[in-house]
C-alpha cells in the first residue's frame, strides 16, 4: 500500500523490506535467457493500453553481441487522460521501479537506462533522482554491479508535455 501521506521509502528502508533482492538473484545466479523465460511463463503484461506480453516483447530484443550499445526505457509520460498508474510508483516506491529496470537492462543485456517522465510531475522527479543517487552510491547502478560485471548507467529525461505511444516514441 502506497500512502502520499509518508515519503517514499529511503534505500535502507526498501532493502529492509526485501528490496534489491531480486538484482542479487539476477546478477548473480540467473543467465539473462533464464530470466526472459520466467517472465514469459509468468504472462505479465505491460501497464499500457496494448497490454503487451513483457517477456515476449524482451525476446525480440536480439542477443547476438552485435550491437555495443543497447537501451532500456521506461515510458512514464502518462499523458493518458484520467491516468495515475505511474504517479503512485514513481513518488511512492522509486526504487521499485530502479530495482525492475536493473533486472529488466540485465535481461536484455541494455546498458543504458532511461526513465521518460512527464513534465508536470516535479516531485516524481525529486524523488525519483534521490533514489537514483542513493542506488548509485550502494553499487546497484553503474559499474560492475555487485561484483557481476555488469554495467548500467541510469538517466532521468522529462518531456516538454506532448502524447507518447509506447517506448519506441519515447526514445
Amino acid at each position: 500500500h502506497i500512502s502520499f501521506n509518508r515519503p517514499p521509502l529511503t534505500l535502507k528502508e526498501y532493502e529492509h523490506v526485501g528490496g534489491y533482492q531480486s538484482v542479487y538473484t539476477a546478477l548473480k545466479s540467473k543467465s539473462p535467457q533464464e530470466i526472459t523465460k520466467n517472465i514469459q511463463d509468468s504472462d505479465l503484461k505491460g501497464r499500457g493500453g496494448a497490454g503487451f506480453n513483457t517477456g515476449m516483447k524482451w525476446s525480440f530484443v536480439p542477443m547476438n553481441g552485435h550491437s555495443k550499445n543497447k537501451y532500456l526505457i521506461a515510458n512514464a509520460d502518462e499523458m493518458e487522460p484520467g491516468t495515475f498508474k505511474d504517479r503512485l510508483l514513481l513518488e511512492g516506491n522509486p526504487h521499485q521501479l530502479i530495482e525492475g529496470m536493473i533486472v529488466a537492462a540485465y535481461a536484455i543485456q541494455a546498458n543504458e537506462s532511461y526513465i521518460f517522465l512527464r513534465w508536470a510531475y516535479k516531485k516524481a522527479a525529486r524523488m525519483i533522482k534521490h533514489a537514483m543517487d542513493e542506488a548509485y552510491a550502494a553499487g546497484y547502478l553503474g559499474k560492475n554491479i555487485l561484483g557481476s560485471g555488469f554495467n548500467l548507467e541510469m538517466h532521468l529525461h522529462t518531456g516538454v508535455g506532448r502524447y507518447m505511444c509506447g517506448e519506441e516514441t519515447a526514445l
